[in-house]
């Protein structure tokens, strides 16, 4: 007999309620608070006592070393996980061990705030039962609209003052983190300034991969339209004055007015008038119009973005869709974009066949204009879809 194991489902953390997802990180990091403390007080036992007979080395111990590196990087991860404080950066074993002393008090401090938020949920539930259930009323309080009132105001000002405490400690631990292990000022500056060299160098070959395809439009379709006129109108100067210059005549007016509808697809790719006139919603109408797919927009921004970001969005959706109804297979697009004045988030997402490849000309000549902007740009589309496109853009 063979024995078959199942695998428990994994709950994804990342999709649960803000609220849910601070909660859990906040008693993990209690959790795991005391453990680091432990650790701490093994490891300062450890340090002294190679101090002591290490015979002038200075060297930390290996155990707590590797432990303090190892720890730091899963509270990066709960902290990436649960709290959206994402970093990727590098750090040694005394850095790890400074992050440890000033992250195990703000751990035991949020853990300290649940057990009284805990605490006084279940004192509420023993009170309304002693009031309301079969027995008798909790250490003799009577059930009085007065003390009813008083008891409700207290704890809903209780409650209010710990989940602000909550607040605090989340805030705390992404300002221990960054402090501890984030990058130093001057490490700061110079990866922006690395940053920003790269991001000029890729702004110049999108700019050159933008020439190029213009030209290819303007190649393949305007100048082919051109040249059929012409041999056409120089086939009615030929045919003289009969029917079948006629003919060619009105052959050679049906291809002047492809030929200027070429031309103004090509300019509105280049750059559409009406974002320049209406705005952003009235561009990503035209888009919308203008799809061979269906497509939807829920637009939501509070006051316009500057022109630089309203182009970048507009391009971003324009190029997103018309992949989609080019490679994807989609049957439908939902565009979603919105705004508060600091920040404009655009989300592009088809019902397609996905395997959408970030590093193909198109995508990655968004990702540099979004880069451009110091914005973030993501692509995720696994086999099967669907695709889902986010861009980031801030707005100051």
């Amino acid at each position: 007999m063979t024995a078959s194991t199942t695998e428990l489902p994994v709950p994804d953390v990342r999709r649960w309620p803000r609220p849910a997802r601070a909660a859990l990180g906040l008693g993990l990091g209690a959790a795991s608070a005391v453990v680091e403390a432990a650790l701490l007080a093994v490891s300062a036992v450890l340090m002294a006592y190679a101090l002591a007979f290490s015979r002038g080395r200075r060297s930390v111990p290996k155990v707590v070393a590797s432990g303090a590196v190892a720890v730091s990087r899963w509270e990066l991860r709960r902290l990436a996980i649960c709290f959206g404080h994402a970093q990727r950066i590098e750090f040694g074993t005394l850095r790890a061990l400074a992050y440890l002393v000033l992250r195990v008090p703000v751990g035991l401090l949020g853990g300290v705030i649940l057990a009284l938020i805990g605490y006084g949920a279940l004192s509420a539930v023993r009170l309304a039962w002693g009031w309301w259930g079969p027995g008798k009323p909790l250490d003799g309080i009577p059930a009085t609209p007065m003390i009813v009132t008083y008891i409700a105001i207290a704890g809903t000002v209780l409650l209010f003052l710990a989940v602000q405490g909550l607040v605090g400690v989340v805030a705390l631990e992404r300002k221990v983190a960054r402090r501890g292990l984030g990058p130093s000022p001057l490490e700061e500056y110079e990866r922006r300034i690395a940053q920003l060299s790269v991001t000029r160098a890729e702004v110049v070959d999108a700019v050159d991969d933008e020439r190029r395809r213009i030209e290819r439009d303007l190649h393949d379709g305007v100048q082919q339209r051109l040249v059929a006129l012409g041999m056409l109108i120089g086939r009615a100067r030929r045919a003289g004055d009969g029917e079948r210059a006629r003919e060619l005549l009105r052959q050679a007016h049906e291809e002047s007015q492809r030929a200027l509808q070429d031309l103004r697809e090509v300019a509105w790719r280049v750059y559409p008038a009406a974002l320049d006139h209406e705005g952003l919603r009235a561009a990503l109408e035209t888009v919308a119009e203008r799809s061979a797919v269906p497509v939807t927009i829920d637009f939501d921004v509070s006051e316009r973005p500057p022109h630089a970001v309203e182009t970048a969005a507009y391009f971003v959706v324009c190029e997103a869709v018309t992949n989609a109804a080019k490679h994807s297979g989609a049957a439908g697009v939902s565009v979603r974009v919105a705004g508060d004045g600091k920040m404009i988030g655009v989300r592009i997402e088809d019902d397609g066949t996905g395997g959408a490849d970030p590093r193909g000309s198109g995508l990655a000549g968004l990702a540099r204009r979004v880069a451009a902007l110091d914005g973030a740009f993501t692509v995720d589309s696994p086999p099967g879809g669907p695709t889902v496109i986010v861009a980031e853009l801030p707005c100051g």
